[in-house]
């Protein structure tokens, strides 16, 4: 799915969230439980009840897509971010922000902190740490910026499976 068409319809709706943000949220989420509800998701970017909250295809699609890639064995998941070129380094850092403030709401509206142990914990702290980066200015979009916000991507990326697998685990430990 394309980050500008997600970012619109969130607008279109009303919700004051970015693409980023929203898929942000439901990977925390889901994270946390592969089973957790569209609608709850839905209720968070819209406030519960709410018109905007129910049935939309394009932002039920994004969630069952992200479910899927979260559990695909070749884990082929990313995060939701601009495509990233000189131009719009500022914007992609924004938005990985975003997405880092979506992501820690996502975990803690479904689980509790005191759960987060090891290796989750510090993972928790470094993304915390990304919600604090500076904006870029123009003239920082350079090829070494690009990099590094590529290497935080890919840090992010992992991040994201090795909380699922601690905390998805967590989960079926104390279910049984």
């Amino acid at each position: 799915m394309i980050y500008q068409t997600i970012d619109q319809t969130l607008r279109e709706q009303g919700a004051e969230v970015t693409a980023a943000e929203a898929h942000g949220i439901a990977t925390g989420m889901l994270c946390v439980d592969v089973r957790a509800s569209q609608s709850n998701w839905l209720d968070e970017l819209f406030g519960e009840g709410s018109a905007a909250s129910g049935g939309n295809v394009v932002l039920g699609d994004l969630f069952e897509q992200t479910r899927s890639l979260l559990t695909d064995d070749d884990y082929t998941f990313d995060l939701m971010l601009p495509d990233v070129d000189e131009e719009n380094l500022s914007e992609a850092v924004e938005a990985m922000r975003d997405w880092c403030q979506g992501f820690l709401f996502g975990i803690g509206f479904s689980q509790s902190s005191s759960n987060w142990t090891g290796d989750v914990g510090e993972i928790v702290k470094d993304i915390v740490e990304i919600t604090k980066l500076e904006a870029i200015s123009d003239d920082d979009d350079s090829e070494e910026g690009q990099e590094a916000f590529a290497e935080i991507q890919e840090y992010l990326r992992v991040a994201v499976q090795l909380i699922r697998t601690e905390l998805s685990g967590s989960i079926s430990r104390t279910t049984h």
